[in-house]
């Protein structure tokens, strides 16, 4: 793939991280530094409406950091290009590790404290596995799509149902390129 320019630098883009309903994540690489290169796309989603993606990346990270949420650092934005840098966090998500046949359960009271700094402000994060990687031991929010607390799509009630082998997950596998299969993006 091409080197990207932005704001005047340029990434060199080693690999695509993942493909979302949000945009394609790429490991890029920047004056010997990785980072995660988000560029936005404008490709139809079914079951999600969007207004502007970018203003919604800059509001929602901007909320999510109020929550005390644990995610990348947002180091450049580019409005026109529609592309973000985010500090890249190296390690496996969730997602990954299920599909392994790890056991997460480690990791749950990691995911719920983060639900209950989110509830707290009004706010549901996405909890599906992509979103969530896993460094040092440490559980990241990889995302920074965040929506006004609804409840019937919380942890409790939505996203637990994804963080093991459930039937809920065997279907999504079935129904999913999962070779490309990251919500995080």
């Amino acid at each position: 793939m091409e080197d990207i320019i932005v704001n005047q630098k340029q990434y060199q883009i080693k690999e695509l991280l993942g493909h979302g309903k949000g945009g394609y994540s790429y490991l890029a690489c920047c004056e010997g530094v990785f980072y995660t290169l988000k560029k936005i796309h404008h490709e139809p989603c079914s079951y999600y409406r969007f207004g502007n993606k970018i203003e919604a990346e800059k509001r929602d990270y901007e909320r999510l950091k109020d929550a005390g949420i644990r995610i990348p650092e947002m180091i450049d934005i580019d409005e026109k290009q529609e592309i973000i840098i985010k500090e890249y966090i190296d390690g496996k998500t969730v997602f990954e590790m299920i599909c392994e046949g790890q056991d997460v359960r480690e990791y749950l009271d990691q995911v719920k404290k983060m639900a209950a700094q989110a509830y707290a402000k009004g706010i549901n994060i996405d909890y599906f596995p992509t979103n969530f990687i896993v460094s040092d031991g440490i559980l990241y929010y990889i995302d920074y799509e965040c929506n006004d607390y609804m409840e019937e799509w919380n942890f409790e009630n939505w996203g637990s149902r994804y963080w093991s082998r459930t039937e809920e997950f065997e279907e999504y596998l079935k129904h999913s390129d999962v070779s490309n299969a990251d919500a995080s993006v």
